[in-house]
Parts: structure tokens; C-alpha cells; sequence
């Protein structure tokens, strides 16, 4: 008897990812593709569904045929409004779009902490829209981008998952849209709520046809793709925690408590009986990338000595303001004074990093998460030997390399899981 296959789906800012997956003590990667969006900015549901079908017809068909579980991960905070039939009503408004942070912060003062509203605010921004131009009696569903990619395997509005809805100003904890909530203009259009990897249904017997796919193929609710990334890494016990090392400082840390302070950024995900408790800094190696070159970097830092504390007070931000660990939006970059020695300057940049990242840390565990035991490292800054010393010294904590953090195999690992209990 063969073991289960899965696959993962990771629909992200740059482009889309496939990963399959056989069941195991640790599942193994049987095959893996990657889609680029041309215009990573400007993604359309066209876009979305033109991805699907090209990482789904990549799959060689023998490993289709065995296919029996899928989840899909997308960006968080994405959202649109579709018709009956599932069609766009309207633009679908991206993560990183601002039109709504007007909205933002009213719904903010309205509703009850530690309710998280950015995704919220676009539907409101968006269902504005539609109502200015007629067309918000077209409109049969609130989805984010995970549940219409799904939609299209099961061709009906599924239920949406709670990592999904959280930033839609869900009760996660109840898995429940709060009264708050509730008596919004287009609440009525919201999905229910499931944990992430619950079997949703079968595959739509007209898209098995369609891709091929076995007919009796489980799609699982999805989560967000910097989840999936987490789930990938294995994480899974109070304490361990994952920071992504990418142009900016992102924090996640496993914690058996709930924080929230929206001061500084910092909420909560339900992680089964655990809460994945996150705060991001806006320094990182954005700042890096714009002093240096990835090989001058690399050679730098194999002159540096990180068993040794750089005299340098250094708090590489791109620009003025600051988030979490502190919040001060007037914060300024301290980038100066910059050595005339590479090395020197360098080591001081990599060691301001790592004590943004200790505070940060810190800063979770006064607001009542569990205290970090271990830090496993994700993004570019991953595999450097110096900056991870430097790093571990400043937070009096082993760190190591994830193995894994690719969202499209934590998405599968994801479906694998909800289908073994």
C-alpha cells in the first residue's frame, strides 16, 4: 500500500509555488514548481487562476493520479468580492495596498481589542467602491485570496480558515464572526470559519476532469503563506520561535498564552492549542542590500569576529519610524558613525540587527508569551555563520538554520496532518 500524496499550493507577492509531498515520519518532496507573476505588484485573480492551472498541469501525471489531500496558502490581509458564479465583482485590493487605512483606524477605535482589522478594512474600502458604482448587489461572497483560489478546485465558496480571517476581524478563539462585526454593511457575505487543514470537500468532479486531477482529491482550508512557512520549519512545542531574516526583522515565537498590542504591531495567530504570537521591526537587511553587495557581505563577514562586541550603537531602519520592539514613529536610522574599516562598520550593523532582534523577543515575552528556548533562522540572512553568532550572543539562545521554510510544503504538510487525525 503506497503512502498518501498532498500538495501544497503557495500563492505569494513574487509568484506561486507547488509542492507534493509523501506522508511519512518526514514527509519527503516527490516534486516542486514555481510560477512568476510578470507584474508581482499588479496580480489579478486572472493571474491567480492562470498560476493554478500551470502548477497543477506541471505535476507529472503519475504523481497526480495519487494525489488525496491539498491546501493552499496565499498572502494575508488580500482580499475581493465575488459574484454566484464566483467571478470578481470589482478589483481584488492586495496586502500591501493603503487605500483602507483610513477605514483602518476607525474600525480600530470601534471595535474591541485584540481584534485585528486590516483585512477588514479593505473589504469595507472595497464594498464602498461598490456601492459608488452599482455594483455591490452583484456581490455573493467575501473571500480572501486563499478561499477563491480553493474556490476554483471546489467551484463553490468554501469556508475560510481562522489564520485567514483573523486580520478580517474574526474571533478566533470562538471561530466566530463577533457581533462587532457582524453588523457591517457586507458581513452577511463573510465565509464561516474553520481551523486551517479542515477537509473542506472533494475536488468539483468538473475540475478533476479539468486538471486532471483524481476525483477523489480532499481540499483542505489553507492558512497564510507566512504561516506555512512556519509549519514548515517543524516548529511546534512552546518557546521555539522563527525569525525571518528578509529585508525587514520578522518575529514569530510559539507561546501557550494569547498576546496582543497593537501599539507595536504585535498579534497572535490560534495555533491548534498553542497561539503563534508575532511582531515584525522595520529594520533589516533591507539596509544591508543598500550599503553592500551579497558578496561583499559574505566576504566582510568572515573578517568578523563575533565573539566580540562591536563599541558601534548602530539601528539600521530604512527611514524614520519604528514599530516593535519600540514604537516611536519618529524614530530615526541610526547609521552613523560609519567606520572607514568595512569590517568594523559591518560588524556594528549585524550586531545592531541582533540586539533589534533580542528586544524584540523580549518585548514578546513582557506582554505575556511564552520565553523563546530555542531561534530557528528563515531568509537571507539565514545561512551566515557571523551574523548567526552574533544573534545567538545577543539572545542568550542557540540558533540554527530552519531545515525547511517554504510556504507550498508547509501547505502540504498542512493537509497531510488534518488528514492523519
Amino acid at each position: 500500500m503506497t503512502n498518501p500524496l498532498a500538495v501544497g499550493l503557495d500563492f505569494g507577492t513574487s509568484g506561486a509555488r507547488c509542492c507534493v509531498i509523501e506522508a511519512g515520519p518526514s514527509p519527503s518532496v516527490l516534486f516542486a514548481s514555481r510560477h512568476a507573476f510578470f507584474a508581482p505588484r499588479a496580480q489579478t485573480p486572472q493571474h491567480w487562476s492562470d498560476a493554478l492551472a500551470e502548477l497543477l498541469f506541471g505535476i507529472p501525471l503519475a504523481l497526480r493520479a495519487r494525489l488525496q489531500h491539498a491546501a493552499i496558502c496565499a498572502t494575508s490581509g488580500t482580499v475581493l468580492f465575488a459574484d454566484r458564479d464566483l467571478q470578481p465583482v470589482g478589483p481584488a485590493l492586495p496586502y500591501f495596498d493603503n487605500r483602507a487605512e483610513s477605514i483602518a483606524q476607525r474600525l480600530r477605535q470601534q471595535l474591541p481589542p485584540p481584534t485585528q482589522v486590516d483585512a477588514l478594512a479593505r473589504f469595507a474600502w472595497l464594498w464602498q467602491e461598490l456601492e459608488r458604482h452599482a455594483l455591490a448587489g452583484r456581490a455573493a461572497h467575501a473571500m480572501h485570496q486563499a478561499d477563491w483560489i480553493a474556490a476554483q478546485l471546489l467551484r463553490r465558496a468554501p469556508a475560510t480558515d481562522w489564520h485567514n480571517a483573523l486580520k478580517s476581524g474574526a474571533d478566533v478563539t470562538a471561530g466566530e464572526w463577533p457581533a462587532a462585526v457582524a453588523a457591517l454593511p457586507f458581513a452577511g457575505l463573510l465565509p464561516p470559519i474553520v481551523a486551517p487543514g479542515a477537509d473542506l470537500a472533494a475536488i468539483d468532479p468538473a475540475a478533476a476532469r479539468q486538471f486532471g486531477l483524481p476525483a477523489t482529491l480532499r481540499i483542505h482550508a489553507g492558512t497564510t503563506d507566512a504561516n506555512a512557512a512556519f509549519l514548515a520549519t517543524g516548529a511546534c512545542r512552546p518557546g521555539q520561535a522563527v525569525t525571518s531574516l528578509g529585508s525587514t526583522l520578522s518575529l514569530k515565537l510559539l507561546s501557550t498564552r494569547r498576546v496582543a498590542a497593537p501599539a507595536y504591531g504585535v498579534y497572535s495567530h490560534r495555533w491548534g492549542d498553542l497561539w503563534l504570537a508575532s511582531g515584525a521591526s522595520n529594520a533589516g537587511g533591507a539596509v544591508l542590500r543598500a550599503l553592500f553587495s551579497d558578496a561583499e557581505i559574505e566576504a566582510l563577514s568572515a573578517r568578523i569576529d563575533p565573539e566580540t562586541d562591536s563599541p558601534l550603537d548602530l539601528y539600521p531602519l530604512p527611514d524614520r519610524g519604528e514599530r516593535f520592539p519600540v514604537n516611536d514613529p519618529e524614530m530615526a536610522p541610526r547609521l552613523t558613525p560609519r567606520p572607514a574599516d568595512d569590517v568594523s562598520y559591518l560588524h556594528g550593523l549585524l550586531q545592531g540587527l541582533a540586539r533589534i532582534e533580542a528586544a524584540g523577543y523580549s518585548r514578546l515575552v513582557e506582554l505575556g508569551a511564552t520565553p523563546p528556548t530555542e531561534i530557528l533562522s528563515a531568509g537571507g540572512g539565514a545561512p551566515n555563520p557571523v551574523y548567526t553568532r552574533l544573534r545567538a550572543r545577543a539572545a542568550g539562545l542557540p540558533v540554527r538554520q530552519a531545515a525547511c521554510t517554504e510556504a507550498s510544503y508547509g501547505a502540504a504538510c498542512l493537509a497531510l496532518q488534518a488528514s492523519v487525525k
